[in-house]
């Protein structure tokens, strides 16, 4: 499919891009001794597991439906985005653990051109990157490429903050170096917590949000021959989600009539509203008197 194909490109994309940062933001971190550079290029190392992991993720959720998964293999997409998460948190704490260090030690880092050059290169190549994958985000509803997206343009503030340290290091600002780099892993715990919610709701079955099933109950509304509706569930699948309402009717109606009532109620929740590609309708008949 276009989609799993274009999100699979994305990734090979971020881990090529990625890889190409994290080399040039270790040595620079390395020859000068920068603790926001190096807090910088473990974040780039992240990307690139990150990266990793949505094209592993992608691959096993583009799988369709068989014998043993029922309602296929979307879930994968949550499943390795919370693993992600997971890692990139501890990533965060043990960086500012080394920072601290740092501080104690009183260990100082030299100024160099090559580190704001470094810096402009991350910026231009993360908003670039950001601007693919934001558009790619949008148009599939993919929370995996989304996770991605959201972490590129996290980037391109992490290294400005970086930069901005570096710069005012030239006017003899004590620990702006290692603060920066305690702020900058603070922004990765912080944007990884986020994603890690967010995969943790879906794996955990959470229902539609109140908006959208405020949605489906004025689309049910519209029918006149719909007495009530009971028994409201939401599944998620992936970023998608199947719906299932049992509805009730005259029991004077005709079987052909009632199930084609329950035919265009199921078109018209799928047809306008996001993220639900499926809705299971189940007819009941009511006596007339009962309404």
């Amino acid at each position: 499919m276009d989609k799993f194909k274009k999100i699979r490109n994305a990734s090979l994309l971020g881990v090529i891009g990625n890889l190409f940062l994290l080399i040039i933001k270790m040595i620079v971190a390395v020859m000068f001794g920068s603790s926001a550079m190096l807090a910088d290029s473990f974040n780039s190392a992240g990307d690139i597991f990150s990266s990793i992991m949505t094209f592993i993720g992608n691959k096993i959720s583009s799988k369709p439906i068989d014998e043993d998964h029922d309602l296929g293999h979307g879930k994968a997409e949550y499943v390795f985005s919370l693993i992600i998460s997971v890692i990139m948190i501890l990533f965060g704490f043990m960086l500012i653990k080394d920072t601290i260090l740092n501080i104690i030690d009183k260990n100082n880092f030299v100024f160099s051109k090559w580190l704001i050059i470094v810096c402009i290169i991350t910026i231009i190549t993360k908003f670039l990157l950001f601007l693919y994958t934001n558009y790619l985000s949008k148009k599939f509803h993919n929370i995996l490429i989304k996770a991605n997206s959201k972490d590129h343009l996290n980037d391109v503030f992490v290294t400005l903050t970086n930069m901005i340290a570096i710069l005012l290091s030239t006017i003899n600002i004590k620990y702006i170096d290692q603060i920066a780099g305690i702020i900058i892993s603070l922004w990765i715990i912080y944007a990884y917590f986020k994603i890690l919610i967010e995969s943790y709701h879906v794996l955990m079955d959470r229902s539609i949000s109140l908006e959208q099933k405020e949605e489906v109950i004025k689309i049910i509304n519209k029918y006149p021959e719909i007495v009530k509706y009971n028994h409201f569930n939401a599944t998620p699948i992936g970023y998608e989600y199947q719906i299932s309402i049992s509805i009730f009717v005259d029991g004077n109606l005709s079987t052909f009539k009632s199930h084609e009532i329950a035919d265009n109620l199921e078109k018209d929740i799928v047809n306008n509203i996001d993220n639900i590609y499926l809705a299971v309708i189940h007819v009941n008949p009511i006596k007339k008197e009962n309404k």
